[in-house]
């Protein structure tokens, strides 16, 4: 934004928390059954994501039943793993510490010109290589910690952290998780702190994307929730270059966020017109 006198829609993204942790509560333990299980796996980064997934994930399943892995990198911040800690203490939940500098490192190594991104998004698919490992070990269902935010901008990792079972607090703005995090009783020493993937020391997710999450969130909330136009999305006192940088950024991710095309030939060809919810178990009649 360049403007100094920014406009504030941020009241209008507002939720009630209360009805949204009955709703998330209540979709987490009917996608984990449905699946055949009672458990989640999850990373725990000491970020206000996975805090709030965890617990609600704790509340949805009971804190037995809710593996946590912290899997920290030779440059993660320590304070991460001490707020993964105050998680896991206040929740009492299953948990274990897996670093993956061993396992990323020879293929970083192998490539001196390496950058960040590519570094990142090494890190980001070793994390879900060991929580799908621990679903194996432990019985569990993976559980995403993407929020709306990071999924219309595309600041994800494509079987990294996007590549789970469950998105149970992707439909909410990164305005809204502070909000139930709040509600939840998550500690303010996660809330407060600045949003970071922890991918290389100082990194923070807003000095990454150039611009700051409540800012996005109001863009995002009228093009994507209320369908304005951009040109109507600046006349309510969005800087337009802005309000385009968003909108771009969301259709050039949009392969993110839906699984991969499949080639049309048959008659029926799946994701096209064979189509079902994830929890269809119809069978074909008999011929």
């Amino acid at each position: 934004m360049t403007t100094t006198d920014k406009p504030n829609i941020l009241p209008r993204l507002d939720i009630n928390p209360e009805l949204a942790t009955r709703i998330l509560t209540g979709f987490i333990k009917d996608s984990i059954t449905k699946a055949g299980m009672k458990r989640t796996v999850m990373g725990l980064s000491g970020g206000i994501d996975s805090a709030v997934s965890a617990y609600l994930s704790a509340k949805a399943l009971g804190a037995d039943n809710v593996m946590v892995v912290r899997m920290p990198y030779k440059t993660s911040s320590e304070d991460s793993l001490t707020d993964a800690e105050a998680v896991i203490e206040d929740l009492g939940l299953q948990h274990m510490t897996v670093p993956i500098t061993d396992m990323v490192d020879p293929l970083i190594d192998r490539f001196p010109d390496m950058s960040n991104l590519r570094k990142g998004n090494i890190m980001a698919r070793m994390r879900m290589i060991t929580l799908y490992d621990q679903s194996m070990a432990w019985g569990g269902l993976v559980m995403g910690t993407s929020n709306k935010t990071e999924f219309l901008l595309g600041y994800s990792t494509i079987y990294g952290d996007s590549g789970v079972a469950l998105h149970p607090i992707a439909d909410l703005y990164k305005y809204q998780i502070r909000q139930i995090a709040r509600y939840l009783g998550v500690p303010n020493s996660i809330i407060d702190k600045p949003p970071s993937a922890d991918l290389w020391a100082g990194q923070t997710d807003e000095q990454e994307l150039g611009f700051t999450y409540d800012d996005a969130d109001q863009v995002l909330f009228l093009l994507v929730d209320e369908r304005y136009t951009v040109d109507e999305v600046a006349e309510e006192g969005f800087d337009r270059d802005f309000v385009v940088k968003i909108w771009e950024r969301v259709k050039a991710n949009h392969y993110k966020r839906t699984m991969p095309n499949i080639a049309k030939v048959s008659k029926r060809t799946i994701g096209h017109d064979f189509l079902y919810l994830r929890d269809y178990t119809g069978r074909a009649g008999t011929v």
